[in-house]
């Protein structure tokens, strides 16, 4: 990331400047809400620190400019994640953006991780801009982390002079940096919720499982959490290995420093496609089981009720499969062979567990033959049941809610998306509409979406608040889950709170845990 340049800064007399622990930093404001982009966190991990665990930036003394985004994390860049105007992308990424409202004292803080199979998005897409959400009455914290091969392959087990799951460590040391500065700009560092969707939202889970994240956030939402996707050492070396092979240099680990970045960015691209198609259901890039920073598998931590026992909103959405469909992905097995490979390769792996009978769950779902019923088998396998068996988990040791996002636009009915993975971010952020070819609306529902969203803003900021996602006047009550009730509130056009709706589904599949890695 290319330093911010004081002499090239352009601003205005009321450009807000705040002093953070490395030095100050000028932003923006528009009246209502004050901005900060591109803020370093972290060293560059470039050279020596390539796969090595973030270092805390040299101090600065002059005010540097941060009125835009730092650089992505280096990816390919697709159509389907829209990384904004101007996107570019360097190794040297580890920065943040913090929004604020203009009067701030002691609000509530969200930092967000952005989703993308560990391998893809960014902190600065439209999607996440936080200024809806801030004028809502919190700080907005979003975070670029390392991703694909440079944050989520485990390395250390060829070379002992890297680290671990240094995209995690991004993240603590990001969370570190809310700590240390955040109440420089009017945010509580005693009230912090760390909020992630789909890949960000498996790294919420895991961070709950996390020693050195303990204290660094007080409440959790995660949204579309794939929180069974995190592998064992055995796995994370065999994909090491898989990806020296792929980058090709006779699998000598120095090529690890010595590659470019474009060639390192090509072997990651190789290595995403062709894991999931030898191990169906399986991520190439992903959180490990290291025995240390992460001492165990996340979703058996939850299961002995030692996770960090803060407030949790976990949830998923209705058609969360569709979308891989559509775009004819790799991670989600869809074939009937395929899903019955998975399950093979599961009992292979895990001979001590019991896997779920077949012939009962192709009942459950009306038979493998048909693509809906595969769509939602793969649903349910990859996010409702890890969100299930975590809300069955963490009720009993701190305030849980569920949820369910069913809402689609007409438009998105007829395409056959419905509430598709990631659907519910636009109302999240409060930005509807945000992108100029968006599709969504164009047989109507805007007016309905807008709606929503701000339900949606205000219970997630209630939730960030107090630990409570209270909606606006006159919505229904949210019921915090247990084992008694099961309370789900399904988010649509009028919101409901439904209890046990899962029920079929949980009794389908039984509660004995496959740790699915």
């Amino acid at each position: 990331m290319t330093p911010h340049s004081p002499a090239a800064a352009s601003h205005r007399a009321d450009a807000p400047i705040f002093e953070t622990v490395h030095g100050p930093v000028r932003g923006t404001t528009d009246g209502a809400v004050r901005s900060w982009k591109g803020i370093r966190y972290a060293e560059a991990p470039t050279g020596d620190l390539r796969y090595r665990a973030p270092r805390s930036p040299a101090r600065w003394t002059d005010v540097l400019d941060c009125t835009d985004f730092g650089p992505c994390a280096p990816q390919t860049r697709i159509a389907a994640i829209k990384l904004g105007t101007d996107a570019r992308t360097d190794e040297d990424c580890l920065s943040l953006n913090v929004w604020a409202p203009a009067e701030a004292e002691g609000l509530p803080v969200l930092v967000w991780i952005h989703g993308g199979a560990y391998f893809r998005g960014a902190s600065r897409q439209p999607l996440y801009d936080g200024r809806a959400l801030a004028a809502g009455g919190a700080v907005i914290v979003t975070v670029n982390y390392r991703i694909g091969v440079f944050g989520f392959v485990d390395f250390s087990s060829l070379d002992d002079s890297v680290d671990s799951n240094v995209a995690l460590r991004d993240m603590v040391a990001a969370l570190e940096w809310v700590r240390d500065n955040i109440s420089a700009v009017g945010g509580d560092p005693g009230r912090v919720t760390l909020f992630g969707e789909s890949a960000g939202g498996g790294a919420v889970t895991t961070l709950m499982t996390v020693p050195a994240a303990r204290g660094l956030f007080h409440h959790a939402i995660a949204e579309s959490s794939p929180a069974t996707s995190v592998y064992n050492s055995e796995r994370g070396a065999t994909v090491a290995r898989r990806f020296l092979e792929v980058l090709g240099g006779s699998g000598d680990p120095n090529r690890l420093r010595s590659a470019s970045v474009d060639e390192l960015v090509a072997a990651s691209d190789e290595l995403f496609a062709r894991v999931p198609e030898e191990y169906p259901g399986t991520l190439a890039f992903a959180p490990i089981v290291d025995g240390e920073f992460l001492p165990d598998y996340p979703l058996d931590v939850f299961r002995r009720g030692e996770a960090n026992p803060v407030p949790l909103l976990i949830g998923t959405n209705r058609d969360e499969s569709s979308l891989f469909r559509l775009m004819k992905s790799p991670l989600m097995p869809l074939d009937p062979e395929v899903i019955r490979s998975m399950f093979s390769e599961i009992a292979a792996e895990h001979p001590d567990v019991e896997p779920p009978d077949e012939p009962h769950i192709e009942s459950v779902y009306a038979g493998l033959g048909k693509v809906g019923d595969s769509l939602a088998l793969t649903r349910d396998f990859a996010f409702r049941l890890p969100a299930l068996w975590i809300a069955e988990a963490h009720s009993a040791i701190a305030p849980t809610w569920l949820y369910r996002f069913d809402y689609a636009t007409p438009m998105l009915d007829v395409l056959r998306i419905g509430a598709t993975h990631g659907v519910e971010l636009p109302y999240v952020f409060g930005n509807i509409a945000h992108h100029p070819k968006d599709v969504t609306y164009l047989l109507g529902g805007l007016s309905t979406g807008r709606r929503i969203s701000a339900r949606m803003r205000h219970r997630w900021v209630a939730f960030a608040t107090s630990g409570r996602p209270e909606g606006p006047d006159g919505e229904p009550e949210w019921a915090s889950y247990d084992v008694a009730g099961r309370a789900t509130l399904v988010i649509d056009k009028h919101d409901r709170a439904v209890p046990d709706l899962d029920r079929a589904v949980r009794l389908a599949w039984g509660d004995d845990v496959i740790a699915f890695t």
